[in-house]
């Protein structure tokens, strides 16, 4: 069994809360708006520089790649600056990658630019996600809320961004390279969600000073099995393989099925919001399970949320498949965090958290590219989604055999 520390400072709920939803602009950030914006810009950017749809998908590879560099070097920048000033000079970095994206329009100076916004996301996205299982300790009770509300603020992101891109191409009709300006506003929105990081920063409640036991000081703890974590793991780079496909590529498909900008901008802040309302959604699941079943059972529904606009081109299964896929998409992620807050003591968050990052990066890094490969061969973007739903059901059952750490202990 993991060995117990003393309880952080507790603090009152109201605080806490309005911590956690600060701090989840650190998710807003890192993937609301830097990553998942890209899914509005993919069609206007295809058609103004004729990218194939692998070369399309290339860019959210580009930043997969990049969010892999960063996630294996966060453990050790955060123990040498700390967690909180990586989270803001990462979230500031990321600012200046996406405007920078803005100012150039050859693929190999936009594909660099991707993969140095990967490389500040992963900083933040770790950092954040460090601090928010800090905070749902101090908040115990109520853990798997506080974890949901931060990995749910990715629905900040995806809202604002649904929101803002669809206008700023609007305002920008018949200007060359009209996209450019997307990617400048997205900068100032990702600027606006730093100040907030800072703040949260700077609020967080001070860590214990002494632990109960010896061996859970940083640092004397024995290291983390992670082949532990192995069937909880294969499932999550699976994960990565099938959700990137979708949210890279579900625009495209709508797009060629019909869909006015105006159906877009309704499907994409509906995905948005339904982000945000996972994080009560799925609290109490990821609170009561210590294994991957929760992890099971979120691939599970996002394979199907993911075939729906497949199998049918009408307006309200696309609704419901955005929906369904908001809803549980970031739950995902948050359920490994919660399955490394579960088994692991707190000295061995950031290694665990570190872990999990990564191979969701490798998952990543493959599924945009083979996605948008198979999308350019015969059956078009609806067969590169069905491999997406595949990858994600068989994530599905992969994560369903891991078991608790502290089962195998008892």
């Amino acid at each position: 069994m993991p060995t117990t520390l003393a309880s952080p400072t507790p603090i009152s709920a109201q605080p806490t809360l309005r911590l956690a939803f600060a701090l989840s602009m650190g998710a807003a950030v890192s993937l609301g708006i830097t990553r998942f914006a890209y899914a509005l810009l993919l069609p206007p950017m295809r058609a103004d520089l004729g990218w194939s749809y692998a070369l399309a998908g290339g860019m959210n590879t580009a930043n997969a790649v990049g969010y892999l560099v960063g996630a294996l070097g966060t453990p050790a920048l955060m123990r040498r600056f700390g967690a909180t000033r990586l989270l803001v000079f990462g979230a500031v970095l990321a600012s200046v990658f996406m405007a920078g994206s803005g100012f150039v329009t050859d693929a190999s100076a936009l594909l660099l630019q991707r993969l140095l916004a990967g490389v500040a996301s992963a900083w933040v996205f770790v950092a954040g996600g460090l601090l928010a299982a800090r905070l749902s300790e101090a908040g115990s009770a109520r853990g798997g809320l506080l974890l949901g509300i931060y990995y749910g603020g990715t629905g900040f992101g995806i809202l604002l961004s649904a929101l803002l891109v669809p206008q700023v191409l609007r305002a920008a009709a018949g200007v060359p390279h009209g996209w450019t300006w997307a990617w400048w506003a997205l900068a100032v929105a990702s600027a606006a969600a730093t100040c907030l990081l800072a703040w949260a920063g700077r609020a967080m409640p001070e860590q214990p000073a002494t632990p109960t036991a010896p061996v859970a000081a940083t640092g004397s703890a024995p290291p983390v099995a992670l082949h532990r974590f192995g069937w909880a793991l294969a499932g999550y780079a699976l994960f990565g393989m099938g959700y990137i496909g979708y949210m890279t590529f579900v625009i495209a498909l709508l797009r060629e099925q019909g869909a006015s900008a105006g159906f877009v901008t309704l499907f994409y802040a509906l995905l948005g919001i339904a982000c945000v309302a996972s994080s009560r959604l799925w609290a109490g699941l990821l609170d009561r399970y210590r294994g991957g079943q929760p992890q099971a059972l979120l691939n599970g529904l996002l394979g199907v949320a993911t075939l729906l606009p497949v199998l049918s081109s009408s307006a309200p299964v696309a609704l419901i498949s955005g929906v369904l896929f908001g809803a549980v998409f970031l739950s995902v992620v948050a359920s490994t965090t919660a399955l490394v807050r579960h088994n692991l003591p707190p000295s061995r968050w950031a290694q665990g958290i570190s872990a999990f990052t990564i191979i969701f990066a490798l998952g990543q890094i493959v599924g945009p590219t083979v996605t948008g490969w198979i999308s350019d061969g015969p059956g078009g973007l609806a067969r590169g989604l069905v491999a997406s739903a595949t990858a994600l059901w068989l994530g599905a059952v992969l994560a369903s055999r891991q078991h608790s750490l502290q089962r195998e202990t008892s």
